[in-house]
């Protein structure tokens, strides 16, 4: 379980995530990254805090089961990135980040999906980078 200071929880931000931040897809997910500090355009500077991470799975990826099994492997990939010393999410830069899960990772193996976020992370986090 990720706690609740790593979590992007409202609507507004994961629209503004979806909207306004930097997108990566890839064959089972499609990861979009947003930092506000690089978007600021001038105004009071923001606050850092802890990278926050969101999942969508729609009923399209499959039935309630099938949906809280990608659920729970995004949750435990996204929790070991936050944990692990070499993991893309460790620092503190207010991103918010939302990892989306296309149908094929209804069927992807562990290791397939851990790949495809792992990759998915670091191209959208280099991508919000450059707008930064």
């Amino acid at each position: 379980m990720l706690p609740k200071r790593h979590r992007v929880r409202t609507p507004a931000d994961f629209s503004q995530t979806l909207r306004s931040g930097s997108r990566s897809g890839r064959r089972n997910v499609v990861v979009s990254a947003f930092s506000p500090t690089s978007t600021n355009d001038g105004a009071a500077p923001v606050e850092s805090g802890p990278n926050r991470v969101g999942f969508i799975v729609s009923k399209a990826v499959g039935n309630a089961v099938v949906r809280n099994r990608v659920k729970r492997r995004l949750r435990a990939i996204a929790a070991a990135e936050l944990s692990v010393a070499s993991g893309h999410l460790l620092s503190d830069s207010n991103t918010a980040i939302v990892i989306r899960a296309l149908p094929a990772s209804a069927s992807a193996s562990w290791s397939e999906l851990k790949a495809d976020v792992n990759d998915g992370l670091e191209s959208a986090l280099k991508k919000a980078e450059r707008r930064g």
